[in-house]
């Protein structure tokens, strides 16, 4: 007696598992949306993902597959993430922001589109998300931002302290001092851990 036939996601997981490249490409253009993202996470599994398909990815009607595409993306540099920090889902936008953060060199005006989502965005999430990448890519530019954002709620507060690590100047030691008086716990002790 058999079991009941597998998902099609489930079939896109396991193709990534046992290196079967034309079953995962054949489901990126499923109609359900985990199936098309889980897809194409084992093509980057078997290392056959083309920029071609990560584009496609990344402009897909669902934001369930642009996260996954914009996680996978971090492993491909020539594959421009500036589109997803403006992403009208605000998961995709956090996703994006992260994502610039892990990548080993920044993509020109990066840092520019970072600041905005620090400096404007309506969802805190993504604005953590975006003074967290400021502070691994290091790049000056984007110090006015995180300074910025340790007037922010606690969790960004947290973050921007964190994210100041890469500076130095009598204006990160004065922002540090501020955040080493935080009402926040959290916020002070990131500060403190700073400060030495």
């Amino acid at each position: 007696m058999t079991g009941p036939a597998p998902s099609s996601r489930r079939i896109a997981a396991i193709a990534g598992h046992e290196g079967d490249v034309h079953a995962a490409a054949e489901l990126l253009d499923h109609p359900e949306p985990a199936t098309r993202a889980t897809a194409l996470g084992a093509l980057a599994r078997l290392g056959v993902l083309t920029s071609a398909r990560l584009h496609q990815a990344l402009a897909d009607p669902s934001p369930v597959v642009r996260r996954r595409a914009v996680a996978v993306a971090v492993g491909h540099p020539e594959v421009s993430l500036l589109a997803l920090l403006a992403d009208g889902d605000d998961s995709v936008v956090e996703q994006a922001a992260w994502a610039c953060g892990e990548r080993e060199a920044a993509e020109p005006a990066v840092v520019e589109a970072l600041v905005e989502v620090v400096g404007s965005h309506r969802n805190p999430l993504c604005r953590e998300a975006a003074v967290a990448a400021l502070g691994a890519i290091g790049d000056h530019a984007g110090l006015p931002a995180v300074l910025a954002a340790t007037g922010d709620r606690a969790t960004v507060r947290r973050r921007a302290v964190i994210a100041l690590a890469p500076f130095s100047g009598p204006e990160v030691d004065a922002a540090l001092a501020r955040a080493a008086g935080d009402r926040d716990w959290q916020v002070r002790q990131a500060a403190e851990d700073q400060l030495g």
